[in-house]
């Protein structure tokens, strides 16, 4: 068996670039894995902690997850921008523009398809499109993308790590110091509630609160990936950005390794002693997040080098190549089919809902039988995207 996947492992990894940085194709396979794995429990009932999001302040492993994506958004378009150095600025700015609508779009299909054959008096117009969500995982990724690609075209290092500071900076002023109001009048100011702070009050104003993920929170609802924490998530993808210059830097590869691990641990150790102060929160996006979710992200790279380049051990991250190599195709395929399996009807019930109650809860129970159904549908998932892989069906936006 460990000879049949030491072959499978190196057919996956051959094709690859000589000069490719594997520790990034593999960090970036294993964070789309875990987001697959936490978006799609047997139950929402039965999740074990760290594989659920903090309540509000604090943090999950699984609050890690879209903030590593956004870093290594940043890392990826250094590297690109790299290879691209005779293509002028406007013909670059036009393709991360349409890159940015096309994800944009992407996010916005996701937010419609869906319809519940179930409900005899559904209203796909009013219970759906009426009350369309405008924001979300891909559209924040394409704002991010876009805003941090004209940064990193008009800015040298110490304008990006300015950017990075300022953009933290206005966030929090705002968020501290700007008053605002709900419809009876009552002024706030400073407050960091789940549907009370500035950036709630932003979604609610100019989103509305039919159009936004926490509809009912009160007094204002909110999206997590909501306009005002926007600021910082660019802040964070600038992080990546600057992770990918130090690995571009004539040193030795133990010297960048040290580096990033250096600074990595003492961003989780501030941004932790920040948390007393302001807390570590990724609905809102907080600067001490930033600083900690960027922190891990700089350790995990470190560990993926020194696993890949240091000590050779490459074959573990084949799996995770297949999925990192089209993470936006297996991002939306995962997305359509955790859909259709709540659209499909057995009897009165999801065929979701069928297949917990009926096979992976009596088997495993609980908690188990959900995980169970989760690792089920990244194992089927990872059948549809080896065969993309193999016969190269990429999804490039």
């Amino acid at each position: 068996m460990l000879a049949l996947y030491r072959r499978y492992a190196d057919a996956i990894l051959a094709p690859l670039p000589a000069r490719r940085l594997l520790a990034l194709d593999a960090l970036r396979g294993l964070t789309i894995t875990a987001m697959i794995l936490v978006n799609n429990p047997g139950s929402w009932s039965y999740v074990y902690g760290p594989l659920r999001h903090a309540d509000w302040h604090g943090w999950t492993l699984t609050d890690l997850i879209f903030p590593f994506f956004i870093v290594i958004v940043g890392m990826s378009l250094q590297l690109s921008l790299q290879q691209a150095q005779a293509t002028s600025k406007l013909a670059i700015i036009r393709q991360g523009a349409l890159r940015s609508l096309k994800l944009f779009a992407l996010g916005l299909f996701l937010a419609l398809f869906y319809y519940n054959f179930r409900q005899p008096d559904y209203s796909y117009v009013e219970q759906k499109l009426l009350t369309l969500r405008w924001l979300g995982v891909l559209q924040r990724i394409g704002l991010v993308y876009f805003i941090t690609l004209l940064i990193v075209l008009y800015c040298a290092s110490r304008g990006r790590i300015l950017w990075l500071l300022g953009l933290c900076a206005v966030y929090l002023l705002a968020m501290l110091f700007v008053p605002y109001q709900d419809a009876q009048g009552n002024q706030f100011r400073g407050l960091l509630l789940f549907g009370n702070s500035f950036a709630a009050w932003l979604d609610y104003t100019v989103l509305g609160a039919a159009h936004v993920y926490y509809r009912n929170a009160t007094p204002f609802a909110f999206d997590p990936e909501g306009l005002w924490s926007t600021l910082p998530a660019v802040a964070s993808c600038l992080s990546g950005v600057l992770m990918a210059q130090w690995l571009q830097a004539e040193r030795s590869l133990v010297q960048k390794i040290r580096g990033l691990l250096l600074l990595g641990v003492i961003a989780v150790w501030l941004a932790e002693l920040w948390h007393f102060s302001l807390p570590i929160n990724k609905s809102l996006w907080t600067p001490s997040f930033v600083l900690l979710s960027s922190g891990y992200c700089a350790i995990a790279l470190a560990a993926c080098i020194w696993l890949c380049d240091v000590k050779g051990w490459r074959r573990w991250s084949a799996p995770f190549v297949v999925f990192g190599a089209n993470a936006i195709l297996f991002f939306m395929l995962a997305g359509i089919a955790g859909r259709l399996l709540g659209m499909l009807s057995v009897g009165q019930s999801s065929l979701h809902s069928w297949l917990f109650a009926r096979l992976y809860q009596p088997l495993f129970g609980h908690y188990n039988g959900s995980l169970a159904f989760a690792v089920s549908f990244l194992l089927l998932s990872y059948l549809l995207m080896h065969w993309c892989y193999k016969r190269g069906y990429l999804l490039k936006v």
